[in-house]
C-alpha cells in the first residue's frame, strides 16, 4: 500500500474511532486496537520528560474493556458525551507494516444540562498497524494533551 492510500486509509479509522466514541459506542472502542496494545492519555509536559505512567493506562484489549465495564456498571460520573474534531494525520515513519502517526485533535465535552466546553486538546502519536485482512488497528495510541491540567471528569476515553 502506497502512502496515499495509507493516510486515507488512517484518516477513516480516526473518523471512524472519533465516531464510535462520540456517539456512545463504546463497547466496540477497544476493536480500534491489536492484542496486546497500549492506550494511555497523557500530558505534553509528563511525555516529553518520558514518563510511561498516564492518567489513562491500559496494555491489553482486555484493559479497554475493563474500563468500559466500569464506565457501564461501576463508575458513578455526570453524565456528559463529546464532540471531537480531528485534523489530517501525518504520517512520520512507515515500516514493517506499521505506521508512526500523529493527528492534532480538540474535544468538547457536553453536559447533561447542555453545557459545552472546549475538554482538550492535543495530538495522538500512534502506532498503526496493518492487519492480515488489510484492516489497520492501533498497536499504540498515546493521548498527548496540550494542558498539564487534567479534569477529573475524564471518564470516556478520548
Amino acid at each position: 500500500m502506497d502512502n496515499a492510500d495509507l493516510l486515507f486509509k488512517v484518516t477513516l479509522m480516526n473518523s471512524s474511532y472519533t465516531r464510535c466514541v462520540d456517539n456512545d459506542e463504546l463497547e466496540v472502542w477497544p476493536e480500534f486496537f491489536t492484542d496486546p496494545c497500549l492506550y494511555v492519555v497523557t500530558t505534553d509536559d509528563n511525555h516529553r520528560r518520558g514518563y510511561q505512567a498516564g492518567v489513562i493506562y491500559a496494555d491489553t484489549r482486555g484493559m479497554l474493556h475493563d474500563r468500559v465495564s466500569g464506565l457501564r456498571e461501576a463508575n458513578i460520573y455526570e453524565k456528559q458525551r463529546y464532540r471531537h474534531i480531528v485534523s489530517m494525520p501525518t504520517l512520520l515513519d512507515v515500516a514493517d507494516g506499521t505506521a508512526r502517526v500523529e493527528t492534532p485533535f480538540a474535544v468538547y465535552r457536553i453536559m447533561r444540562d447542555g453545557r459545552t466546553d472546549l475538554f482538550a486538546t492535543g495530538r495522538y502519536l500512534d502506532s498503526v498497524r496493518t492487519q492480515k485482512d488489510g484492516s489497520l488497528r492501533f498497536a499504540e495510541r498515546v493521548v498527548v494533551c496540550d494542558s498539564s491540567i487534567v479534569d477529573t471528569l475524564l471518564a470516556i476515553p478520548l
